[in-house]
């Protein structure tokens, strides 16, 4: 091309302009493509998100099955159940998030949802590990304070792994540091 364009390589935003000065077309055509584009990237970022949200619920059954075999006597009543998973959810969100559920809709209540929600991808992979971990201490008959110990230091170390990662793929996985 610089044999025929006097300036040599030219930049692309120059020819877009020049592009768009010379045809109305084309400038809508660049507009759409571009839509398009950020369009299909919020989507990707979006499927991302819901896969390791997903994914931390379907390793939550994990977590229950563990509570439900170790933590809770058959002689307890249903809201006393109620209450011991919670207490075990929150014993997860405190480990990650720094507070408990109720910390956090008091703290967010123009917010619907909960915590968990509106975790970043990071934290949703980590509270995945999470649950995985505290199911394999529970079946070891570690206490909750024994547990909540392990899994903070876990969940800060991995969260340090995660966000020292220059490049994650596509389903946030980290691949390089």
């Amino acid at each position: 091309m610089t044999d025929y364009w006097p300036f040599g390589l030219f930049h692309r935003d120059i020819a877009f302009e020049f592009g768009s000065w010379l045809s109305p077309e084309f400038k809508l055509y660049l507009i759409k493509e571009f839509q398009r584009l950020k369009d299909e990237e919020a989507r990707a970022t979006s499927l991302e998100w819901s896969f390791q949200r997903t994914l931390a619920k379907i390793n939550y059954r994990i977590h229950t099955d563990a509570i439900k075999e170790q933590l809770i006597p058959p002689q307890l009543t249903k809201a006393q159940t109620v209450t011991v998973y919670a207490s075990e959810a929150d014993l997860l969100n405190v480990a990650l998030f720094g507070m408990t559920a109720a910390q956090w809709r008091e703290a967010n209540p123009q917010l619907p949802g909960n915590m968990r929600d509106f975790a970043r991808l990071e934290q949703l992979v980590v509270l995945s590990n999470l649950e995985s971990i505290n199911a394999a201490l529970i079946h070891q008959g570690l206490t909750a304070p024994e547990r909540l110990t392990q899994l903070n230091a876990i969940a800060i170390s991995q969260m340090r792994s995660l966000i020292g990662v220059t490049s994650v793929k596509r389903l946030g996985i980290a691949t390089e540091r």
